[in-house]
């Protein structure tokens, strides 16, 4: 792969992305999605994202995991690993071409339940918390994260639903996703060979400066009105998927 300097520095704002994101600022989960897919397509980046998400996932443990809710965690998981198989047997049947517009559609439609839950966070704690409830949005989330890696807003949508506070939520979100992106690996390498040497190489690059990002975070988190950042920062999120859809 041929990445001149210009694809580099996008790549390293969406290494802090990641990190960001596993602090607790879940509009920025979309950020790197749409950074790495306008670079190296929207399927081959979701092999490309996966390790960098694991290095994010170990990073937001070491930090918050001890807050994990054991009972939030067990009700989504399983959903959701069946969600990943579902998403894997999508992606082998569908070409870049037809992948490109769907991975934008997806981000679109977070962008919007993420402008949703800023201007009214208090309507996620009215939805019901029923078994139903937890495998629905746990089989979304399955799906959307093999197809985009871009799951964040989903799972954050059932713990603000079952009104977890913030450090809980960052901690069951922490266990959750380095399981489920553990699972997604073997899927990845063998079924859909979105794993090799040359992105392999790419992730140690970018790696890194993963836990750069997930440090500003932490200390963003207390300092910065997340509205109005994760405001901004969906603005841009919105423009780079309309490029996906488009372009």
């Amino acid at each position: 792969m041929q990445l001149e300097i210009a694809d580099w520095l996008l790549l390293m704002i969406g290494a802090v992305g990641i990190g960001f994101s596993k602090s607790g600022f879940a509009g920025v989960s979309l950020l790197h999605v749409v950074i790495f897919a306008s670079i190296f397509g929207a399927r081959t980046s979701t092999g490309i994202l996966l390790p960098l998400l694991i290095v994010g996932d170990v990073c937001s443990l070491i930090a918050f995991g001890k807050k994990v809710q054991w009972k939030h965690f067990s009700r989504i998981l399983p959903p959701a690993l069946i969600g990943v198989v579902l998403g894997t047997w999508l992606m082998s049947r569908l070409s870049e071409s037809a992948f490109k517009p769907i991975v934008g559609v997806i981000i679109m439609l977070l962008a919007a339940l993420q402008i949703y839950r800023i201007y009214k966070p208090d309507s996620m704690q009215q939805l019901p918390h029923s078994r139903m409830f937890a495998w629905s949005l746990g089989l979304l989330a399955g799906v959307t994260t093999m197809l985009a890696n871009a799951a964040g807003p989903i799972v954050a949508l059932y713990l603000l639903a079952v009104a977890l506070p913030k450090l809980e939520l960052v901690g069951t979100s922490a266990w959750l996703f380095l399981i489920i992106n553990l699972f997604k690996v073997p899927f990845s390498f063998f079924a859909l060979d979105l794993i090799n040497a040359q992105t392999l190489w790419i992730n140690v690059s970018l790696a890194p400066i993963v836990p750069i990002g997930l440090f500003l975070g932490s200390w963003c988190v207390k300092r910065i009105n997340q509205r109005i950042f994760n405001g901004l920062l969906l603005a841009f999120t919105i423009v780079a998927s309309i490029r996906l859809l488009f372009f």
